[in-house]
């Protein structure tokens, strides 16, 4: 994923002017219910972390390559012993803007199939092929371990599912594991925003749901482990499913992770979400997009330095426990 230049600048007006209209200051999103949740579920952020190593121990997972197939088994297998009611690969193939043909690999999981009620959970396995915002040039052409990029948000749709198989989930929940997220062009910026989440385009464009059957709404997890990381509204969640946005940072508020899901909006970030909202289902995204050092992603961001040393097993817990938390609190 990149931050839309475009797009920021568009959100940065926006937000001046809300900013101006604004009586009660620009953090007060959510104030409807403030009472506490104790969660009956506990995320398990050991385990989340050793699905990340577990991921990560396989090499970089670039589409098309033998970690890449490994990994997508990998997620095949463990939603399928972790109970999932239907499990399925989608197979097809994207043209990369290099004009690499790349095999994709979806993997979707299904909980609790006869719900009506249905929300989408999603992450990205694959990792960028070229670390390039390396500080070391030499690096530039090196695939990343992606520990962050990749793999955090899959270790916790993993440890969600684990979970669901030992607590049924009062709606219905599916799991999408997308390929080729990272693959798009950074030069250029923001005339290439189709570059980028080739698989979940793919996916798109073959979407397994009627018209009259889509989930209700959609969350994304991306870049979700990093040290002391902290997630932001991101500018396209807001624009496109603000009311996801409040019920997610009330409940992240509500559990405790408040400090963590700072009522603060973010940067304008293109990513898996714009597809599936394209696509008619309301998404949102979580991801770190406003570093306290950067001011933007994470310093590990499409470097070598993405790497388990820097995953932090207590950020796994918010985001984990957090969509955990509204899973179970949604009412069929």
């Amino acid at each position: 994923m990149r931050i839309s230049v475009k797009s920021t600048l568009f959100a940065i007006a926006t937000m001046i002017l809300a900013i101006g209209c604004r009586t009660s200051g620009a953090n007060d999103h959510n104030k409807k219910d403030t009472r506490t949740i104790e969660a009956d579920i506990k995320f398990d952020s050991d385990s989340a972390y050793a699905y990340v190593e577990r991921q990560v121990a396989m090499g970089p997972r670039v589409p098309g390559t033998p970690a890449n197939i490994e990994c997508s088994r990998y997620i095949l297998s463990e939603l399928t012993r972790h109970g999932a009611d239907s499990v399925r690969e989608q197979k097809g193939k994207m043209t990369a803007y290099t004009g690499d043909v790349l095999p994709i690999i979806n993997i979707m999981g299904c909980f609790n199939p006869g719900a009506r009620k249905r929300i989408l959970l999603l992450a990205h396995y694959d990792t960028r092929p070229w670390a390039d915002q390396d500080i070391n040039s030499d690096n530039h052409s090196t695939p990343i371990p992606g520990a962050n990029d990749g793999a955090s948000g899959v270790g916790v749709l993993l440890e969600i599912a684990r979970q669901l198989s030992d607590h049924t989930p009062p709606i219905g929940v599916d799991m999408l594991f997308v390929d080729a997220e990272d693959y798009g062009q950074a030069s250029g910026f923001y005339n290439h925003d189709e570059s980028w989440c080739l698989g979940t385009q793919y996916w798109a464009a073959h979407m397994p749901y009627a018209q009259d059957s889509l989930p209700s709404y959609a969350i994304l997890l991306d870049m979700v482990g990093g040290i002391d990381a902290k997630f932001h509204r991101e500018y396209f969640s807001v624009q496109e499913a603000p009311n996801v946005v409040d019920k997610v940072w009330g409940i992240a508020a509500r559990s405790g992770y408040g400090h963590r899901f700072p009522n603060i909006d973010g940067g304008a970030i293109v990513d898996d979400h714009i597809f599936v909202n394209k696509a008619g289902i309301p998404a949102i995204n979580i991801v770190e997009s406003k570093n306290d050092v950067t001011k933007s992603f994470a310093p590990t961001w499409h470097t070598m330095d993405d790497d388990m040393n820097n995953i932090d097993r207590s950020t796994l817990k918010a985001a984990g426990q957090t969509v955990l938390n509204v899973i179970f609190n949604e009412k069929p």
